[in-house]
């Protein structure tokens, strides 16, 4: 039990790699464009589901310099008051900043001058992957590693575990990994097995 818990992987680091674009391809060339300033871009502001990639692109923009400030649909009003100021720092000091929400600025009932600030960049609604486009990404990444990956430990994986791609990718290489180090096959019981040792 204690070598089955060193094959469990901390989840990875979040990166341009292991985002899975799906629908979200303008928004995610555009913080490119952003991050290697060939678009004169200070800010831009996500919105979607949760679950949908938000706070991966985050972490992304966090990495190379962004302020970062989520869940700006939270915000009371001395907090929208704040984020104003914020905004108006970063415009004056040429900084890069990156806002989240649940919502589009037009859904929320934000200060007016916040709701300008929200619209000075660009805006995106992230669009979270399908279950289908998760299992294809899964199977991929599994085939890309030489793994044989039967159907029914992906729809244990999307029932019952953490359903970002990331966790879901570190699942499958500690997997891939138990699997190589002690030459079992990758079943559905082994993945339980680590699942039961790591009390995922």
């Amino acid at each position: 039990m204690k070598q089955m818990l060193l094959a469990l992987s901390p989840t990875p680091k979040q990166s341009f790699e292991n985002f899975v674009v799906g629908q979200n391809i303008e928004a995610v060339h555009t913080l490119k464009q952003i991050i290697s300033n060939e678009l004169p871009i200070q800010f831009i502001y996500l919105w979607g589901n949760e679950g949908s990639g938000k706070s991966h692109l985050a972490h992304i923009a966090s990495d190379h310099g962004f302020i970062i400030h989520d869940d700006v649909h939270l915000l009371d009003e001395p907090g929208q008051i704040e984020l104003f100021n914020t905004y108006n720092k970063c415009k004056d000091s040429k900084q890069n900043m990156l806002v989240t929400g649940l919502y589009s600025p037009r859904q929320m009932k934000l200060r007016d001058d916040l709701a300008t600030r929200l619209a000075w960049g660009v805006t995106y609604e992230v669009i979270g992957l399908s279950d289908e486009e998760k299992k294809l990404a899964l199977l991929k990444h599994a085939e890309e590693r030489g793994m044989k990956l039967n159907m029914d430990i992906i729809d244990y994986c999307l029932k019952y575990l953490k359903r970002d791609m990331p966790n879901l990718f570190s699942i499958l290489e500690a997997l891939d990994k138990w699997s190589l180090t002690y030459k079992r096959p990758i079943t559905l019981p082994l993945l339980k097995e680590i699942i039961e040792a790591n009390k995922i």
